[in-house]
């Protein structure tokens, strides 16, 4: 009988393996066997991620901008939409049971709330896709430092290399309101025996992300036309970046904002690899909390911070601020759109009943910095995603709704 188990454990294993090396060279076929590699082996991203890539150091200054302590209270519960409903929640209950690592609450300047669960202020956070907004931010400092004309330049003046495939009409404005009609196709969108031959998967793993951005194409939806979430639009941002600037994207970061805004700590920017040493601009940059809630602070003061003017207010205006104009509908993410939401220049806007709008950096996992210039407030939080049910705009727009 014993025999009889082993043999059947060993024809298992067998199996098993060979579908991983068959997985493994069509993986590799499709990017590279590094790409195969990373996917095989980490598969779904997750918050020590930042570990697994090589980095560029960003620097911080010889001093810090000071956030003054404050007690101005904060709400014991919050009530805020879950699976379309009203629910009420202790806050520190809530943190504990979402796998919340920071959170933090500035509000008139002032840190009235910070704690760090199974954490603490110098622990690295990654970004996700909070760093689209970063990448927002430098798109806006090199224009005004005059590395780019502006948003309407088309994207072929510095990446002529995509010319002639039907996208020589598109704008750097395009790729930062994610409406440029490239065809991609998120996990959300495929079948799950396809999502290690997908977008998400390739645009995160790959080893060389400037391969990958040169190989867009068109999709169905013509440029301009509608709002599609799309980890190209990002890669070629860095690739403008990179070339109009002359200098690594983390290099600019680091110059441009991360010193001026007076950042606590130092920071890093995950690269796709030693070889191609190429920023990774849809999800990369690792950094505290705090120092996030500092980015969210430049934001909030319209791009003046720590005595500097570090970005015009014209630019945090247009690129935060809903467009009246915009009817552009979502072919993904609808929910956000149908809940009064919008989407900016990597950022996510949320319309309020008094007029006013909120913004948002977000990332996966529920990595978000909240800006609601109506209550003068920045929130931070980071962390895993114990309970995906829990959407943390609505959690956060329901606890600034709340503040005094």
């Amino acid at each position: 009988m014993l025999k009889v188990i082993l043999k059947s454990v060993g024809i298992l294993l067998g199996v098993i393996a060979l579908l991983f090396a068959v997985l493994f060279i069509a993986m590799s076929i499709a990017n590279s066997p590094t790409y195969a590699w990373r996917a095989l082996r980490y598969f779904a991203s997750d918050t020590q991620d930042y570990k697994i890539f090589p980095e560029r150091a960003i620097a911080n200054d010889t001093t810090s901008s000071i956030i003054q302590r404050g007690n101005q209270g904060t709400p014991y519960e919050v009530e805020y939409l879950y699976n379309g409903e009203l629910r009420s929640e202790v806050l520190d209950d809530l943190l504990k049971r979402t796998d919340t690592r920071a959170f933090l609450i500035i509000k008139d300047d002032q840190l009235i709330f910070e704690t760090y669960l199974e954490s603490s202020r110098k622990e690295i956070n990654t970004s996700f896709s909070v760093a689209k907004s970063f990448d927002s931010a430098l798109i806006g400092a090199a224009i005004q430092d005059g590395y780019i004309d502006s948003v309407n330049d088309p994207v072929i003046k510095y990446i002529p290399e995509i010319a002639g495939r039907g996208l020589d009409t598109l704008t750097i404005r395009n790729l930062l309101r994610m409406d440029t009609g490239i065809r991609y196709a998120g996990d959300d969108e495929n079948p799950f025996y396809m999502k290690p031959f997908g977008e998400d998967a390739f645009t995160y793993y790959s080893p060389d992300m400037r391969k990958i951005a040169l190989s867009v194409g068109p999709g169905k939806t013509p440029i301009g036309s509608a709002f599609h979430y799309n980890n190209y639009h990002p890669l070629l941002e860095g690739l403008i970046i990179e070339r109009a600037t002359g200098m690594h994207v983390a290099e600019y970061l680091q110059e441009r904002i991360w010193k001026p805004m007076g950042a606590e700590f130092p920071a890093s920017w995950s690269l796709d690899s030693e070889a191609s040493g190429f920023e990774k601009m849809e999800s990369g940059i690792n950094a505290r909390a705090i120092d996030y809630a500092r980015f969210g602070l430049l934001y909030l003061h319209n791009g003046e911070w720590n005595g500097a003017s570090i970005l015009t207010s014209d630019w945090v205006r247009e690129s935060t601020a809903p467009d009246p104009s915009d009817v552009r509908p979502f072919e993904v993410n609808q929910s956000w759109q149908e809940r009064g939401g919008y989407y900016g220049y990597h950022w996510w806007g949320l319309t309020n009943s008094d007029g006013s709008y909120d913004y948002a950096a977000r990332g996966h996992l529920g990595q978000i910095i909240y800006v609601a210039p109506r209550k003068n407030m920045v929130v931070v939080r980071f962390g895993g995603e114990a309970d995906s049910n829990v959407i943390w705009s609505w959690v956060i727009n329901a606890l600034v709704e709340q503040m005094p």
